[in-house]
Order: structure tokens, then sequence, then C-alpha cells
């Protein structure tokens, strides 16, 4: 009788053990987006990751497979966006709107892009198209910049402040649409045209008037962490601010000037090669990264002409350079809904990001009901919020969302990790190391609605998405 006490208590403490070192249950948070707006970044209930694995269609990720760190999400800070937010929108308004721009009460936006001077989205006090660069008037020859000032940007300075003071961790990148017209060859013009090439002092005044915007900025508390030196270089137009820059010249112009000047100062700013569509941008990014290997940190992309996988290429050329994703607009070329957020987040979001993107930027932040107002450039876009300039209503367009579904979730220094692709079902993966917490991004952009299963170690979470529908899950993970 007492052995077989003695055994009972045994096989009871097995049992006991056995419970005492399972793995605890893992709970999933999710926020649903859908194609037929009836859900907006929406808090789902949140489900357990249960030992059932069904015949199901399965995404595992592995946190062991680790690729790019992530460095920020965002907009642009345009003219035109900083006119609409400063003159359009009462205090507690344009309050309200920062607060759900760039806090965690709302999508957390960590990066905005501005323009270096006037680009096709730069107004005045009232509203009215603008062009203008830092040193329009020419100095004399012993200071070429001695009429130098940002004056004409204060209204975008004071609203990147405002930003800064909803996400004191928001980092800035600059990018110029033109450089002063008296150092363009040929007609001096804000519209096209490029560099003097036949005087070499040009790029010496050049590489200077970068130098004193950068601490003009850094004195105003709103430091550069990113620079491109030309906004889309393949692009020259008579439309709106805008300049040529070629392959070989844009790769002297930071080797020989523009990288030595930025590093003698101290200044923390990193330099991004090309700034253009991803379609015919390897040779042009090779020749400056190869050409510029010191002062470049990587290359930047533009969503208008190409795909994702573009950049992709470059990267195993060149997998020291990072690579940035700083510019796409959406416009009423394209009204449906879920036609956009399927787009944008299977390439842009997701595409971008699985292509070894380190930033997701789109274009201007705010626009107004028509579009603007603009200085020559699209008529047609949409930025990410709209204001309406004559009741100041807020209208948040499917950017809003498409952006908050990685913004609010994959902080700065997350790491992408790998992650399964399904058919009409696109994925992405990030692990917080901080957290310990994996975020799982997913788009249907199918018809109809995708059933699916999640993989966490030996336990699986069923989900059915539906059509034209983007998910964003977070969990503690366990393995």
């Amino acid at each position: 009788m007492k052995r077989l006490v003695f055994l009972l208590l045994i096989i009871l403490c097995f049992f006991l053990l056995m419970d005492r070192f399972k793995e605890p249950p893992t709970l999933a948070d999710s926020w649903l987006t859908t194609g037929d707006e009836q859900h907006l970044l929406e808090k789902q209930p949140a489900k357990l990751f249960l030992d059932d694995k069904q015949d199901l269609p399965t995404i595992y990720v592995d946190k062991h497979k680790m690729f790019q760190q992530m460095e920020g999400f965002g907009a642009a800070m345009t003219g035109s966006s900083a006119y609409l937010l400063e003159h359009k929108l009462a205090e507690q308004e344009r309050s309200a709107l920062f607060k759900d721009l760039f806090t965690d009460s709302g999508i957390e936006l960590s990066y905005v892009r501005h323009t270096i001077g006037a680009s096709d989205y730069s107004v005045d006090d009232v509203g009215n198209p603008t062009s203008y660069t830092y040193a329009d008037q020419q100095g004399p020859p012993e200071d070429p910049l001695q009429h130098f000032s940002t004056a004409p940007d204060q209204t975008v300075m004071d609203m990147l402040k405002l930003a800064k003071i909803s996400n004191p961790e928001l980092q800035l990148m600059g990018t110029p649409w033109t450089a002063p017209p008296w150092l363009k060859y040929g007609e001096h013009t804000y519209n096209g045209s490029y560099l003097n090439y036949t005087d070499q002092r040009t790029y010496e005044i050049y590489a200077d008037y970068f130098l004193r915007y950068l601490e003009a900025y850094q004195a105003q508390g709103l430091p550069i962490d990113l620079l491109t030196v030309q906004n889309e270089p393949l692009f020259e137009t008579a439309a709106y601010p805008s300049m040529s820059m070629n392959a070989a010249e844009q790769q002297y112009f930071i080797q020989n000037f523009l990288g030595p000047a930025i590093q003698n100062t101290g200044l923390q700013t990193s330099i991004l090669a090309y700034d253009h569509n991803w379609e015919n941008s390897k040779d042009y990014a090779d020749t400056v990264l190869n050409g510029a290997s010191d002062y470049t940190a990587g290359t930047a992309y533009h969503c208008y002409a190409g795909n994702p996988k573009d950049a992709a290429e470059l990267q195993q050329l060149h997998p020291e350079k990072g690579i940035y994703f700083t510019e796409c607009s959406g416009g009423a070329w394209s009204e449906d809904f879920g036609d956009n957020l399927s787009w944008l987040m299977d390439q842009v979001i997701i595409g971008t990001t699985r292509n070894w993107a380190k930033t997701v930027l789109l274009w201007n932040l705010a626009l107004d009901e028509t579009g603007g107002p603009t200085n020559g450039g699209c008529t047609n876009c949409r930025g990410v919020v709209t204001i309406d300039s004559q009741t100041s209503s807020i209208k948040k367009n499917v950017e809003y969302y498409a952006l908050g579904h990685i913004s609010k979730f994959v902080q700065p220094g997350t790491k992408r990790i790998s992650s399964t692709q399904l058919p009409q079902l696109a994925t992405v993966a990030f692990y917080d190391e901080s957290k310990g917490e994996v975020v799982l991004l997913a788009v249907n952009t199918g018809n109809s609605s995708q059933t699916f299963q999640l993989s966490e170690g030996k336990r699986y979470l069923q989900y059915t998405l539906p059509p034209q529908s983007a998910i964003t899950f977070t969990w503690k993970n366990a393995a």
C-alpha cells in the first residue's frame, strides 16, 4: 500500500512539474482596416495561439532570421502642408491633429521629410504659389551666400517644431528641388536646368549652401538626420522648381565637396544618393555609391515607376549601404479605398520593407479639398490627411491608415525578420528585441476572403482576412 501511495505521489509530482514547465499561452492583439471602410485601424478582440493546427495556408515567422533595422515612417511637411496646418486650423484643432499624427495615442509617425527651399508645393502666407531658395540674390565674390536665409521656411519650421514637441524622437530629412538660380547654367531659373559645371566654384558654393542650411535648422532645434542632394535628379520641368543632376555629377559633388564639408563640421547628417523612382535606378545609384562610398549612407527611392524589387538588386551590390523609401503620393486618379489600401500595403508598406527599406515616407502630410495649394505640380494629388480650406474639417485618407499599420507598431530600432508570403496575402514581420514582441503585417490583395493560420512555435492562430483588407498582429514571442 505504501508503495502504491509513493508511486501515486511521484506521478502527481511529475504532472505538476510538466504543468509548471508548459509554455504559457500566447495572446495576440490585432488592428484591422477593411476595404469597405467598416473597420479603420480598429482594434480587434485578442486571440490565443492554440494547440490546434489546421490544414490551412500557414504564415511562419522566424525572429532568428533578421534583416535591416528600421529608422522610421512618415510623410513630407511641404510648404503647402505647413500653410494648411498653420492657417486653416485653430490651435485646438491643430494640437489634436498633431497628437493623432505623432503620438502613441495616434499613429506615431517617426520621420518627416521637408523641402530645402521651394518645391511644387510651396506657397506664401496667404496660400499663393511661390518659388524661392535660401539665397535667391547672389552676394559679392568674397561671400556669394551673403544673403542666405531660411526665413521663407518659417511656417515649415514652426510646424516641424510642433511635430517634434509631439514626438521628441522625430527624425528629419531634407531634399532640395533646385539650387539658387544664379548657380545654374544658362538661363537663371528655378524651373529646370542644371548646375553651372563650367565654373568649379559652383560646387564649393553649393556645398556651403547645404552647410548653412544644416546649421540654420540645427540652430532652430531641428537637426537634419538624412539629406539627399537632389529630388528626382533625372527629371526637370519648366512647370515648377526642379533641376537635373546626372550620376557622375552627383558622385563628383558628394565625394569632393559636400561629403568632406559635412564631415569637417562634425554634423551627424547622413547623405543619400539618387532620390528618384525604382525604375532604372541601379546604374545611377551604383555610380554614386562606388565613387562616393565614404560619404553616402545609402539610396533613396520613389514609387512612380518600377517596383520595390529594383531596390533589392542594389542592396545585393552594396549590402553595407541602406535602402530608404522617401516618396509616394495617392491622388484622385484612384479613389477606391480598397484598391488604394491594397496597393499601398502590398507595394509601399510591405513591398518596400521586404526589399530592405529602412524608412517609408509618403508625400504631402496634408493637402486641401482640391489637392492643393500647389506651385505648378500635381493638380490632383492627395495628402495623408485632407484639411478643408473652407470648413477646417479634417479627413483621414487611406494613406493615413496604411501608414498607421506600420508606424503605430514598429518603432525605430526594430528589425525586420523572416515571414512567409502566401498567394494574394503579402506579409512582413518585425521583432522588437527591447519588448520581446513580434509585429506582423498582412494584406489580402484579392477579391475574396483569405483564411490562414499564424504559427507561434507549436501553436497556431486561425484568422480570416476580408478582401482588400490589412491587419497588424502583435504578440510576445515565446520561441
